[in-house]
């Protein structure tokens, strides 16, 4: 019963991991594509910017290099990438949200279920101190007992163990394939001077909001 608090926690992050970090909510397909069309001639209005940001972690990342030429029209290249990079800590700081919860708890598992049976082994050394060894099936039970806090504690950690593994190996996936795709509008964008767009706000796409997937 000890460890449902803990189970709880664990699933409920999991939960909330496995629906943050779907491509459509971090990177989702051909954003790139609609990104590099509506900016191949102009930059886009900062309605469709704005737009592009709330669409996805993939274009708060796209809509920092946009907002950086249309604030400043002579920018340089390296401006342009120090905008990128700046976007992609945060964009990294956000996908790892909770991670380390979750990694707590994959790690302190097997120590609190020690700790659970060590504080039941003495518990139960104390009592045949006092009282003698007694019944030898009592004493069996008190050492079930003990050794299921080891067991609980592994339950809890080793799913939550493979998860985190899990998530950190799909965050490392989204870091590369945004720098990729950063440095390809990086690439378009170039050290040019910004002019302003005479495409209506929403008329482009820019992908469909988060809310569709």
């Amino acid at each position: 019963m000890r460890a449902i608090p803990g189970i709880l926690v664990a699933l409920a992050l999991v939960i909330e991991r496995f629906s943050s970090l779907r491509a459509i909510r971090v990177a989702p397909p051909r954003l790139l594509d609609e990104v590099l069309s509506v900016s191949s001639k102009s930059l886009p209005a900062p309605e469709v910017v704005n737009k592009l940001a709330a669409n996805s972690v993939l274009g708060v990342v796209l809509a920092s290099g946009l907002r950086a030429m249309i604030g400043e029209p002579r920018i340089t290249e390296e401006g342009l990438r120090i905008a990128f990079e700046t976007a992609g800590r945060h964009a990294v700081h956000r996908l790892e949200r909770y991670l380390n919860t979750l990694g707590t708890i994959a790690a302190a598992g097997p120590l609190l279920g020690l700790f659970g049976t060590v504080v039941g082994m003495i518990q139960m050394f104390l009592g045949i101190l006092s009282h003698g060894v007694g019944d030898v099936n009592q004493l069996a039970g008190g050492i079930g007992k003990a050794l299921v806090c080891t067991a609980t504690g592994m339950i809890v950690a080793i799913p939550a163990l493979m998860f985190h593994r899990y998530f950190r190996g799909r965050i490392a996936g989204y870091i590369v394939d945004m720098e990729h795709e950063a440095i390809q509008l990086l690439d378009m964008l170039g050290p040019r001077q910004a002019v302003p767009a005479n495409v209506a706000p929403g008329t482009r796409g820019i992908t469909p909001p988060l809310d569709a997937a």
